[in-house]
């Protein structure tokens, strides 16, 4: 894989097919609230999940999750009231962080954080 955009898409995917191996329902990938944009909408049982996806080939700068900073988390949570309110969903929600290791395209690590922040 070249671009970063390629790599982004491909560990979408990876957390996508995750997601419907564990039954979760598919709402919304990629949807985009002004300049802000959430990389998976889910939903299980009662509860909407904004996920957020973050793949790497290498731990040289830590864990993927790690790049998930303050300033993003608030972006996600704009885009989320947003995706609401469009919706008129009024039940539980929640935030998760994929995170995705696929270290020399040989060892790869999914790892599902729940309710991450």
């Amino acid at each position: 894989m070249s671009s970063n955009t390629q790599k982004g898409n491909w560990g979408e995917k990876l957390a996508e097919d995750f997601l419907v191996k564990n039954d979760f329902h598919i709402l919304q990938k990629n949807y985009r609230s002004g300049r802000f944009e959430i990389d998976i909408i889910a939903q299980k049982d009662e509860i909407l999940i904004f996920v957020e996806v973050k793949y790497r080939k290498s731990l040289k700068f830590g864990f993927p999750e790690q790049a998930v900073s303050k300033t993003k988390m608030n972006q996600l949570k704009i885009a989320a009231e947003n995706y609401i309110f469009e919706t008129d969903w009024n039940k539980n929600i929640r935030f998760d962080i994929i995170s995705i290791v696929d270290i020399k395209e040989k060892t790869l690590e999914i790892v599902h954080i729940l309710d991450a922040f």
